[in-house]
C-alpha cells in the first residue's frame, strides 16, 4: 500500500457519542412533531427557547459602547474584578478569608475548565491523589480528574429505593476514606439526582471531614439557579470556609447568568494564611499558562459589569429567580399531573429534589420505549431537565412516564 493513500491515523477507532450530548444527536434526528428534549442541561423558557437575560444585554450593550475597551489578553489569572466578585459571590460579601487575603482566585473556562484547573493543581501539588466523588455525579467528574492523574473513588449518595440521599452510606464512605483525600461536594442542585442534604446534614459531612482532614472541593454550577437565593445555594460553602479550614470551589455562570457559550467561571482556593494563598495562585499560573495561556474577556465582563452595579445585580437576582420559580413550577405541575392520571408509583420526589434536573426513577428500557413511542428524549438513567419542560409539554410527558411504567418492567 502506499503511503500517500494511508493516513498515519488509520488505527484511530471511531470513538462513542458523550451519553448526554449523544441525546440531543438523537432528537435532533427525530422528524417528530411532538418530540421533546429533556436531556440538555441547558435553561428553556415556556415556549420552549434559549432564553438571554435583560440583564446581560443590558450589560453588553454598556460594553459595546465603552470606546475605552480594547481587546488585549488578559493576564494568566483573568480580569481582577471578576475575580474580586466571584468569590464574593460565592463565599459572602463579610468572609473572612477574604478580607484576610486567603483566597486565591483564578477566572477559568467555566465550570468544566475550573474544575480541570484545580484537579491539575492538586495532582501536581497535593499530597494525597486520591479523590471521592459522588454515585451518581456529572459524567464529566471521572473524566476532569482522571486525566489530572487523580485516583478516582466513589461515596454513596443516591439511594434509588428512597429516591433521596443514602446518608448513612454517605458517612460510611467517607468514613473509610484515607486520612487527606479530596472530596468532590456539589454545593447545591446536584446533578444528576437533585438530591441535596439537609443543612443538619451539611454540617454532620463537615464535621467529618474536618476529623479526618478531608479536602473539600465543591463544584457549584448552580449557586442562585436552585432556590433562587444566592445566599442560601452558597451556605454548604460558607459553612466549609467559616471553620477556618482549606477548600476548593470551582464556579460556574453558565445556568445562573446563561452565559453558556461564554464559558465563564472561577477556581477559588481557601487557604490558611495570605501567604499560602499567594504561593497557591503562583502555581496556578503555571498549570493555566501552557493549557490555554489566558482566559477570554468578554464573558467575564459581562458578569463584573453585572455583579459591581447594585441596580443591575437587583436586577439580575429577580430574573434569577424568575428561572428557578419557573423550574419549581414545572416540578409540581408534573407531581400532580402524573397524581392525577394515577400513575403507579410514589412521585413525591420530584417536589422533592431541587434544580435542574430529576433523576425520575425510569430505567434504560422505559427510557427507550418513550424515546420510540412518544419522541421523549432523555438520558439512560433517566434523568430529565425540568427546565426543558413546558405547561404545554407536561401533559404529554405525564401520558409517556404512564406509559412506560405500566407497560415496560
Amino acid at each position: 500500500m502506499s503511503i500517500a493513500n494511508d493516513s498515519v491515523f488509520s488505527h484511530i477507532v471511531q470513538a462513542p457519542e458523550d451519553p448526554i450530548l449523544g441525546v440531543t444527536v438523537a432528537y435532533n434526528k427525530d422528524q417528530s412533531p411532538v418530540k421533546l428534549n429533556l436531556g440538555v442541561g441547558a435553561y428553556r423558557t415556556e415556549e420552549g427557547k434559549p432564553l438571554v437575560l435583560n440583564v446581560v444585554r443590558k450589560a453588553e450593550r454598556l460594553l459595546v459602547d465603552d470606546n475605552s475597551r480594547v481587546k488585549e489578553y488578559l493576564p494568566i489569572t483573568g480580569l481582577a474584578d471578576f475575580n474580586k466578585l466571584s468569590a464574593k459571590l460565592i463565599f459572602g460579601a463579610n468572609s473572612p478569608a477574604i478580607s484576610e487575603n486567603r483566597v486565591a482566585t483564578v477566572q477559568c473556562l467555566s465550570g468544566t475548565g475550573s474544575l480541570k484547573v484545580g484537579a491539575s493543581f492538586l495532582g501536581r501539588h497535593y499530597h494525597e491523589k486520591i479523590i471521592y466523588i459522588p454515585l451518581p455525579t456529572w459524567g464529566n467528574h471521572p473524566k476532569v480528574f482522571t486525566i489530572a492523574g487523580l485516583s478516582v473513588k466513589s461515596y454513596r449518595y443516591y439511594n434509588p429505593s428512597t429516591r433521596g440521599l443514602d446518608f448513612q452510606g454517605l458517612l460510611e464512605d467517607l468514613g473509610n476514606a484515607p486520612n487527606g483525600a479530596i472530596v468532590l461536594l456539589h454545593a447545591c442542585a446536584h446533578n444528576p439526582t437533585g438530591v441535596d442534604p439537609t443543612p443538619h446534614q451539611w454540617d454532620q459531612i463537615r464535621q467529618l471531614m474536618r476529623s479526618k482532614a478531608l479536602l473539600p472541593f465543591f463544584d457549584s454550577a448552580y449557586q442562585g439557579f436552585a432556590s433562587g437565593s444566592l445566599d442560601a445555594d452558597a451556605d454548604a460553602v460558607r459553612k466549609f470556609v467559616a471553620d477556618g479550614g482549606e477548600c476548593l470551589a470551582a464556579q460556574s455562570y453558565a445556568k445562573n447568568m446563561g452565559l453558556y457559550g461564554e464559558r465563564v467561571g472561577a477556581l477559588s482556593i481557601v487557604c490558611k494564611s495570605a501567604d499560602v494563598a499567594a504561593r497557591v495562585e503562583s502555581q496556578l499560573k503555571l498549570v493555566i499558562r501552557p493549557m490555554y495561556s489566558s482566559p477570554p474577556i468578554h464573558g467575564a465582563s459581562i458578569v463584573a459589569t453585572i455583579l459591581k452595579n447594585e441596580e443591575m445585580y437587583r436586577e439580575w437576582t429577580v430574573e434569577l429567580k424568575a428561572m428557578a420559580d419557573r423550574i419549581i413550577l414545572m416540578r409540581q405541575q408534573l407531581f400532580y399531573a402524573l397524581k392525577d392520571k394515577g400513575t403507579p408509583g410514589d412521585w413525591s420526589h420530584i417536589v422533592k429534589q431541587i434544580g435542574m434536573f430529576t433523576f425520575t426513577g425510569l430505567n434504560s428500557k422505559q427510557v427507550e420505549f418513550m424515546a420510540k413511542e412518544y419522541h421523549i428524549y432523555m438520558t439512560s438513567d433517566g434523568r430529565i431537565s425540568m427546565a426543558g419542560l413546558s405547561s404545554k409539554t407536561v401533559p404529554h410527558l405525564t401520558d409517556a412516564i404512564h406509559a412506560a411504567v405500566s407497560n415496560v418492567a
